[in-house]
């Protein structure tokens, strides 16, 4: 494919990969008043925000099976479908039990976008070529994570429009790509018998999900120490362990177990892993110390959020381009996992009284490193699979990352609540003010509603607490700056998935028909069926 025909594909994706991640960060800022307006309760206001992320971050690993089985085009074309059902539901919803289920139809259709759209682009554009165009997404990728909470708080602030249409805004840009993929997007269709692996998929969706639900209520619904994370924790471990065992045997596993003896496939799924934690808690901690520390409103918020878009942007789009140049990939992967480290531990110096032109300088520093980082990780592991393999090993990394993402951020929200807890208390002692109520809830409290000593207390809490989180992160970058180094640098492939496909086939062919001719089974029956039946019905890509 041309420049220009990649471009035109890529539109229908890269609209598609906006939707999805904005489905997940437009209703940070709006949950207060959509929590109101339907009267429900603090643990549906969890629930509507993990629904999605449970179902997005459990699927990617089926949609990325199904991307190697079945016309991935149709499937990118469903999964948009979904999210357009998924959010007209949500727009529409009257009370919050509607409105938790359509998060649920939207977070499978993301789970879709999520995983489908870097496996396009890899059976699309050869890995030498892929760089710029990873770049690219990459900068969507953060525009979605970070510039989503800044609609959500325009929307929701503006009186004409509302929190539904937090909902509603992605439906045009989803209906758009379904037409863009139709007009531009050409794959060809394999036509072969397949087997879908239900029960193991069953079985990992099963594990995730009680693993999920355990690590997002943990610390706030119950505590960590106690039945219910015995139970979800078991109950997760044992389905994850039955998944092990059934895909070990499965003819058509969901995560075919032999690519992880792939050192580079093993080493960017674990940096995936760190990247989505300082990605994700970055974003979401980030957007609430603006909020209640520094006294910004949500519009603000998001506009103080740019010097980690924009170091994120600059930071993938270029390396992307001197990569797809050069054909020299791990440089990138190593610098970027020094630099993501070094700003989370800026980060954690912060307090209520940074000032804001030092906080944007480390923000900047992380975004460069996630920059360079998220994408090629990516396609250094899509550079080293064979092409039947290029849907699984892309969805695990994508997987992983949500993984990430969302384990971290429950985790550290529940770390931050708790130190949030003991700062006020400290300062209620300080200042000599009794310590009964006023701050000790678990719920985020309305700045503008408390009286001038203890609004300076909760600043100061929430300020000092955010920057313990980013200190408590930073061992995890460094964690995937080690496996980053352990990653072998590999010349990146010339040709594209769909090519290195066809060629894997014929080599399949090949090892079927000659042995027989050798052996004298080469005469064909009188049907002619001997040969091509043979090679079609071993196939495995």
């Amino acid at each position: 494919m041309s420049n220009k025909q990649i471009l035109q594909a890529m539109s229908g994706l890269m609209a598609g990969m906006f939707v999805a991640i904005l489905a997940g960060t437009v209703v940070a800022n709006a949950l207060p008043r959509i929590i109101a307006d339907l009267g429900a309760s603090q643990s549906s206001y969890t629930w509507v925000v993990t629904s999605e992320l449970l179902a997005m971050t459990a699927t990617v690993p089926l949609w990325g099976k199904l991307a190697d089985l079945f016309n991935q085009k149709l499937l990118l074309q469903l999964s948009l479908s979904l999210f357009v059902v998924g959010s007209l539901v949500a727009g529409f919803s009257q009370d919050v039990v509607t409105l938790i289920v359509s998060r649920i139809i939207q977070g499978v259709g993301a789970g879709g976008l999520t995983a489908l759209a870097q496996i396009v682009m890899a059976a699309i554009i050869p890995p030498r070529r892929l760089g710029k165009y990873a770049g690219i997404f990459g900068a969507v990728f953060a525009v979605g994570t970070v510039a989503g909470p800044l609609i959500g708080g325009v929307l929701v602030d503006t009186s004409w429009l509302g929190w539904r249409w937090c909902f509603f805004i992605g439906v045009p840009f989803a209906l758009a790509g379904i037409v863009l993929l139709q007009r531009t997007l050409k794959l060809p269709t394999v036509r072969r018998e397949v087997r879908i692996d239900w029960l193991g998929a069953f079985l990992i969706v099963s594990g995730v999900c009680a693993l999920l639900i355990w690590t997002s209520l943990a610390g706030n619904s119950f505590d960590w120490a106690s039945w219910q994370t015995a139970a979800l924790v078991i109950t997760g471990v044992v389905f994850l362990g039955a998944a092990v065992f059934v895909e070990s045997r499965a003819a058509e596993p969901i995560i075919p177990l032999d690519i992880f003896r792939n050192r580079t496939v093993s080493l960017t799924t674990l940096a995936s892993f760190f990247v989505g934690i300082a990605m994700f808690a970055g974003t979401v901690f980030l957007s609430q110390y603006f909020q209640i520390s520094l006294g910004k409103t949500p519009t603000v918020a998001g506009l103080m959020s740019l010097p980690l878009i924009g170091g994120l942007l600059v930071s993938s789009t270029v390396a992307g381009q001197i990569i797809s140049a050069t054909g020299k990939w791990k440089i990138y992967l190593i610098s970027g996992a020094v630099v993501m480290t070094a700003g989370l531990g800026l980060l954690s110096t912060i307090d209520a009284d940074t000032h804001f032109g030092l906080l944007s300088v480390y923000m900047a520093f992380m975004g460069i490193g996630v920059g360079m980082l998220m994408q090629n990780l990516v396609l250094a592991a899509q550079n080293d699979v064979p092409a039947h393999e290029l849907g699984a090993a892309t969805s695990v990394l994508s997987f992983f990352r949500s993984l990430g993402g969302t384990i971290g951020t429950s985790v550290l929200g529940a770390i931050l609540a708790n130190r949030v807890a003991s700062e006020i208390s400290k300062g209620l002692t300080e200042n000599g003010i009794p310590a009964t109520g006023g701050g000790h809830g678990s719920a985020v409290p309305d700045m503008t509603k408390l009286p001038e000593p203890m609004k300076t207390i909760v600043e100061q809490a929430y300020g000092v607490a955010t920057g313990d989180l980013f200190l408590i992160a930073t061992p995890f970058a460094f964690l995937g700056l080690i496996a980053v180094l352990f990653i072998k640098e590999k010349p990146l492939k010339t040709t594209s998935g769909m090519e290195r496909l066809a060629a894997e086939d014929a080599a399949v062919a090949d090892a079927v028909t000659v042995p027989a001719s050798r052996s004298g089974a080469a005469t064909a029956p009188e049907d002619g069926t001997t040969g091509t039946t043979g090679a079609t019905g071993l196939r495995k890509d």
